[in-house]
């Protein structure tokens, strides 16, 4: 059963994306390609984290970075506060943020950004390779782009993607879903058992 979509591709990616909005799209609300799999990388306290760590747990997957000045933080705020409303069954549900720039989002500034969103949120970083690896198991779509002064952001599309208990692609919430909305998508799927 696929999450219905409050909204349309809110952040599409530019020009130089190898795929089209419309392919992501279709790739992630009809499941025509595999979607997540599994990923060893750097957790906030410096230790190495596998997809495999969560098994038994929904997970909730966002992709971002810590110098996001807007989207990453009104959705990694909306993940938080849907963990709040679930109460004792949000224990079931493994909040990670896995940061598409590396270069800066070390595991100790994770250390420092995480906490602020929730207590349980995970930050994963790791190589660049690692980082496009899991990107591109989630059809990621992230680019580097130049700013003034030598510095840069991050262009990237901001799905929370929510995984069964057994690692497996489920839906996506796309940006700006409400922690309400968050909430009544999970809570039934809280009660089905892990295969």
């Amino acid at each position: 059963m696929w999450l219905t979509l409050a909204t349309a591709f809110a952040t599409e990616a530019p020009a130089q994306s190898t795929r089209s909005a419309a392919e992501t799209m279709d790739i992630l609300m009809w499941n025509r390609e595999p979607v997540g799999g599994p990923f060893a990388l750097i957790d906030q306290a410096g230790h190495q984290r596998t997809d495999r760590d969560f098994r038994g747990k929904l997970m909730l997957v966002y992709f971002g970075f810590t110098y996001c000045p807007d989207v990453c933080p009104t959705d990694l705020q909306a993940i938080g506060l849907a963990l709040d409303k679930l109460g004792r069954d949000g224990d079931d549900v493994q909040p990670i943020f896995i940061t598409v720039d590396p270069e800066r989002d070390t595991a100790q500034h994770l250390a420092e950004y995480v906490p602020m969103f929730h207590k349980r949120l995970i930050g994963l970083t790791g190589s660049a390779a690692a980082i496009q690896n899991v990107a591109d198991a989630y059809k990621v779509y992230y680019a580097r782009v130049p700013l003034k002064d030598a510095d840069y952001t991050v262009d990237h599309t901001a799905y929370i993607y929510l995984m069964d208990r057994d690692g497996n692609y489920l839906g996506f919430f796309p940006p700006g879903t409400s922690a309400d909305r968050m909430v009544e998508i999970i809570r039934p799927r809280l009660a089905a058992p892990a295969h």
